[in-house]
Order: C-alpha cells, then sequence, then structure tokens
C-alpha cells in the first residue's frame, strides 16, 4: 500500500507539472525569441544611424565603420548585411569581406526595409542550407531611406538557448517530483504505519486476544477515528464475551446441584410409587417446588443478561407513579404474611431509566424485605429529591435482621446468601444493582435511619444475619432531562 500510495502521489505531482510546465516552456521560447529579436532590432536602428549619411554619400563605408560591423558580429555572433538604396552591399561582419558589392535586392527583407519597412521573423536560407532569425531596418537620412542594415542568426542558436532554459526548468520539475516521492514516502510512511497496528490488532483480535487495541491519538483524524471505532468495537465484544462466559458459568454452578438433586428425588419417587405412594407424591411435590427454584434462578440470570448487554436505551419514566403501581401490586401478599407496605412518594418524580428497570428493582427490593421481615412490621417504600444532585431516590426500608458492614457489601454479589438465609437464588440484589447501573443509577444498603444506636443493618432476601433491626435499601436515579 506505501508503495502505490507513493506511485499515486507521484503521478499527481508529475501531472500537475507537466500542465504547467509545458505552457510555460513555450512561453519562455516565445520570450527568449522576441527578446533576441528586441535585441537585434535595437542593434540595427544603431549600425543604421552611423551609416546613414554615409550611405546617402555613396562612397561606401570607411574602413573604421566597416571594421566596427565586423567588430560587431564577432561579438554578437551575428551577421551583420548593409546594403545600399540598391540592395547592394556596403558591408559584411565577414571575415573575409566576399559578399561586399553582391546583390541583395532578391532577398524579400532586404527589399522590403529599402521600402521603408522593418521585417523579423525566422525563414530558411538556400544559401547557407539551415534557418536563419532574422531583422532588417531601413536606414533613414532625414526622410530619405538610403539603405538597409540586416542582422541574421542561426535558429538553432536560439533553439539552444530556449533548450537550455528548458533543461534548467525541466530539472527543477525533475527534483519537485523527487521531492514530492520523498515527501509521499514519508507520508506514507505514517499512515500504512497506523493501518498496519490496525490490522495487526484486527489480528490479534481475530485470534481471541480480547485485550487487543490500537493508540487513537495519532495520525489523522479519520485514522484516529477509525482506531476509536475499533477499540470501541473491542470493548463491546470483550463485554459480550464476558457476559457470555459468565453467563454459562454462573448457570452451570448453579444448576448442576438442584438439577442432580431433583433427579435424585424423581428416581426415588418413581422407585417408591409401587410400594410408597404417599411418599412418592411427597418427592414428586418436592421436585416440582425445585422446579420452581430453578425457574427462578433461570429467569433471574436471563435478566441479568439483559441489564449487562447495554443494548436498551434509557427512557424517561416516572418514578412515583411506578412506585404507588407495584405497592398496590404487592398489598395483598405483605397482608397474608401480617406486613403492612406503607408509601412515602413525592407527586411527580421523572427519571431516566432502563424500561421496565424500575419496576424490577421495586419488586426484587420488596420481595428481599418481605422474607425476612418479622409479622407485624411495615416496609416503607419512599420516593424523594436527591439532596446532593437533581435526581430522586428510592427507599426501601424495612425492619428485618441486619448485616454487617462487610455483609452489606458482599449481598449484591451474584448467588451470595448470607447465614440463615430463606431459600432464594441468591439474585436478587445482584439484578438491582445491575438494572441500577444499566439505568446510571446507584444502588446501596443503608443503616436504618431511625435504627438503635450501634444496632447493625437488615439484610435483604439475600441472607440474614445478626445485628439491630432496619435496612434502608437505596437506589439514587438521575432526572429525566426537561423539555
Amino acid at each position: 500500500m506505501r508503495w502505490r500510495l507513493i506511485a499515486a502521489f507521484m503521478v499527481v505531482t508529475l501531472l500537475v507539472v507537466l500542465v504547467q510546465d509545458i505552457p510555460l516552456g513555450n512561453y519562455l521560447a516565445r520570450v527568449e525569441r522576441d527578446r533576441l529579436t528586441t535585441s537585434l532590432e535595437r542593434d540595427a536602428f544603431l549600425l543604421g544611424g552611423r551609416t546613414g549619411q554615409i550611405l546617402e554619400a555613396g562612397n561606401g563605408l570607411p574602413p573604421d565603420v566597416a571594421g566596427a560591423v565586423r567588430d560587431y558580429g564577432h561579438a554578437s555572433g551575428a551577421r551583420v548585411v548593409i546594403v545600399d538604396p540598391a540592395g547592394t552591399a556596403v558591408a559584411t561582419s565577414d571575415d573575409d569581406q566576399s559578399s561586399t558589392g553582391a546583390s541583395y535586392i532578391s532577398r524579400p527583407e532586404i527589399s522590403a526595409a529599402l521600402n521603408g519597412q522593418i521585417t523579423s521573423g525566422q525563414r530558411h536560407s538556400d544559401t547557407l542550407g539551415f534557418d536563419l532569425v532574422y531583422v532588417t531596418v531601413p536606414v533613414l537620412s532625414g526622410e530619405k531611406i538610403t539603405g538597409a542594415v540586416r542582422l541574421t542568426y542561426p535558429a538553432s542558436v536560439v533553439d539552444d538557448r530556449v533548450a537550455g532554459q528548458l533543461q534548467v526548468m525541466w530539472a527543477v520539475a525533475a527534483t519537485t517530483v523527487v521531492l514530492a516521492g520523498l515527501l509521499a514516502y514519508l507520508m506514507a510512511g505514517a499512515v500504512t504505519r497506523r493501518i498496519e497496528r490496525l490490522q495487526k490488532a484486527t489480528e490479534l483480535l481475530a485470534e481471541g486476544n480480547l485485550a487487543a487495541r490500537t493508540e487513537e491519538d495519532e495520525g489523522a483524524p479519520e485514522l484516529r477515528a477509525l482506531a476509536g471505532s475499533f477499540n470501541r468495537m473491542a470493548d463491546r465484544l470483550e463485554h459480550l464475551l464476558h457476559l457470555q462466559r459468565g453467563f454459562a458459568s454462573d448457570a452451570s454452578h448453579q444448576l448442576r446441584t438442584p438439577l442432580t438433586g431433583l433427579r435424585l428425588r424423581l428416581e426415588n419417587a418413581v422407585d417408591a410409587i409401587g410400594n410408597d405412594p404417599d411418599g412418592a407424591r411427597v418427592m414428586v411435590a418436592d421436585s416440582l417446588e425445585e422446579t420452581y427454584r430453578l425457574q427462578r434462578i433461570i429467569d433471574g440470570l436471563l435478566l441479568l443478561s439483559r441489564a449487562d448487554s447495554r443494548e436498551v436505551e434509557l427512557a424517561q419514566v416516572d418514578l412515583s407513579g411506578v412506585a404507588r403501581s407495584r405497592v398496590e401490586q404487592w398489598e395483598a401478599l405483605a397482608e397474608e404474611t401480617g406486613v403492612r407496605i406503607a408509601l412515602e412518594a413525592v407527586a411527580e418524580a421523572n427519571i431516566t431509566a432502563m424500561p421496565g428497570a424500575a419496576e424490577q428493582i421495586i419488586d426484587n427490593l420488596i420481595d428481599n424485605a418481605l422474607a425476612v421481615v418479622p409479622p407485624d412490621s411495615v416496609i416503607r417504600v419512599a420516593v424523594r429529591p436527591d439532596g446532593a444532585s437533581a435526581g430522586f431516590e428510592l427507599h426501601v426500608i424495612d425492619q428485618g435482621p441486619g448485616l454487617s458492614a462487610e455483609d452489606r457489601q458482599r449481598a449484591f454479589n451474584r448467588f451470595w446468601r448470607g447465614p440463615g438465609t430463606s431459600p432464594g437464588s441468591g439474585l436478587g440484589l445482584a439484578i438491582v444493582q445491575q438494572l441500577a447501573a444499566a439505568s446510571g443509577a446507584v444502588a446501596s444498603l443503608e443503616p436504618r435511619a431511625d435504627a438503635a444506636p450501634g444496632a447493625g443493618n437488615a439484610q435483604g432476601a439475600e441472607g440474614r444475619a445478626g445485628g439491630g433491626p432496619g435496612l434502608d435499601a437505596v437506589v439514587k436515579f438521575k432526572a429525566a432531562a426537561r423539555a
């Protein structure tokens, strides 16, 4: 890829140079010819000015003027021919002066100059056998044309000068392309290094290395954005695989023992059907109860997996309305156990939460409290403004036995149950914490505010331990943004 980038950059640079330098080369050639023509015209007029009156006298050019013409021809490289009004050469820059006295009237430029025209251009000389660049001007004495001066250059001399300038220009162009190639090499190296690192990280991730990541603070903005997308994808993949492994581990660990016990009960029930039908019936009933427990474990694991997935968008929920609804649903069951549920809620508490999370959190916390509180006690459910932020707090306060400070922290672990616990899956508070986290909330267990000094904290359904009465399960939600 690096060499393709370099080649592409150099080709683009070459095209730009060609588009720029070809017209520039033509312009330089034209400018050089125009400059030479202008220089020749100037010199021709100077020579004509010195010979105007001499030619009018018709006595030929004195030796000093003829010598000056030859010296000019040697110094400039131009061939000089001065003719009289009849077109006869009276002086040339040739050393042998063999052309002096020859007639040049047949030359178009000489004839035009004797008629008062200034001519310049390029033509082929049959006599010399090559192209000439010429300038011819009339020689004036007052208003009278007394002759003409012609200066000629081999066209090859002009071409050589133009070629020299073009060589310099093309050398600069070639240097530009080479420098562009070097710059492209450096730039392509920086780009391809980032892409190669990203490719290496992708290969490592494909081979199962979930820790593979790439730098996000190097390279062009597009490459940094690509690296960031890759790292987020890798984080997401690692999280999902961690959830999958955790779910499989939790399920296999927690279901193995109940399934083994269920199988043994059913085998014993089969053996006892013939001689102990009543005992077999009890075994089947126990087995049915065990299937309910297994169903609760599976439902809890699935709910935890859904809360961990981070795929559900948060929605606006009225926490006070949800609390009223859930308390009404639990009141009948609480009355059967001699427990009263009291609600204290603000009129409206709009929060952001995962859909269904608030209901599940309240259900699990009330279920935990019902499992541990003694008869004739009160479970208080409160929805209050959070004094430390703009959000709201959910409190489920019971009067059950307490938990130590260490057990309050461990109570949120999956499948943790304290000593003397009632039957349960050990997932209730873990589900509460995970649903709270998925909703941007924070769950905690606190001592009951009106507990006796020095008393411990009540536990949830996950376990009972010694301590003073009461536990305050708190979930702090963020307030919903106002429209």
